[in-house]
C-alpha cells in the first residue's frame, strides 16, 4: 500500500529553503516577486490553509488514539507530519514576509470572484468538520472510528484540493505555487487510498448526517 510520507519528503527537497520566498531571491539567484500585500492571494492561502491543515492534524491524533487499526494509524501519523510540516512552512513565510498569521477578512476572500462557503457550527472553510463531527469523533473507537475518520478526511482533502488548485491558478509566488500544486497531488492520491479504505471496511465515503 502507498503511503505519502516519501512524496512528502520529495516535496520538501523540491521546494527548497522557505527563507527563499521572502529574501527577493529564487533558488537559480534570480528576483522572485515581491513580498505579498496583506490581501493578497498568496497570504491569504497560507492563512486559511494552516487553519485548514491545523484540523486535519486533529482529526488525525484524535484517531490515532482511538483505534490500534495499523494502517489507519500509519495514514494518521503520515498526514500529520506531511500537514504539520506544510503548515509551519506557511506560517514562517507570513513571519518572513511581515505579515500577520491572523487576518479579519473572511475565509476565502483571497480567491477569485470571492467564495459563497458558509461557515457554521466551526467549518470555516470547504471541506473543514463541524464542532459537532469532532465531537462525534472523539466518541467513537475501533472500526466505527477508523470509518468515520476516513470519510471525515476524504471530505477534508477534497475540500483542501478545492482551495489549493484555486491558488494554482492565481498564483504568483511561484515557491507557494508548487507547494500548492503538491498539496493538490498528494491529497488527491490520499482520497484514493482512503476511498479504498472503506470499502475494505465494507463503507462509502458519504459523511453520515450528524
Amino acid at each position: 500500500m502507498w503511503w505519502p510520507a516519501a512524496l512528502a519528503a520529495a516535496v520538501a527537497l523540491a521546494l527548497g529553503v522557505p527563507a527563499l520566498v521572502a529574501s527577493g531571491t529564487s533558488a537559480s539567484g534570480s528576483a522572485s516577486v515581491a513580498v505579498p500585500a496583506d490581501d493578497s492571494p498568496e497570504a491569504g492561502f497560507a492563512r486559511d490553509m494552516a487553519t485548514h491543515h491545523q484540523q486535519a492534524v486533529d482529526l488525525s491524533f484524535v484517531v490515532r488514539d482511538r483505534t490500534a487499526d495499523e494502517p489507519t494509524r500509519t495514514l494518521a501519523f503520515d498526514i500529520i507530519n506531511t500537514q504539520a510540516n506544510q503548515r509551519g512552512m506557511m506560517m514562517g513565510w507570513l513571519d518572513q514576509w511581515g505579515l500577520s498569521q491572523h487576518s479579519v477578512a473572511k475565509p476565502m476572500a483571497w480567491m477569485k470572484m470571492g467564495h459563497d462557503y458558509q461557515a457554521h457550527d466551526g467549518s470555516l472553510m470547504p471541506g473543514m468538520a463541524t464542532n459537532t463531527q469532532m465531537a462525534k469523533l472523539r466518541s467513537l473507537s475501533g472500526r466505527d472510528a477508523e470509518v468515520y475518520y476516513l470519510q471525515l478526511m476524504i471530505q477534508h482533502h477534497k475540500g483542501g484540493v478545492e482551495m489549493a488548485q484555486g491558488y494554482v491558478d492565481m498564483a504568483k509566488n511561484d515557491v507557494e505555487k508548487r507547494l500548492a500544486q503538491s498539496m493538490v497531488t498528494a491529497q488527491t492520491s490520499e482520497v484514493e487510498l482512503m476511498t479504498d479504505m472503506l470499502k475494505e471496511r465494507g463503507a462509502t465515503p458519504d459523511v453520515p448526517a450528524s
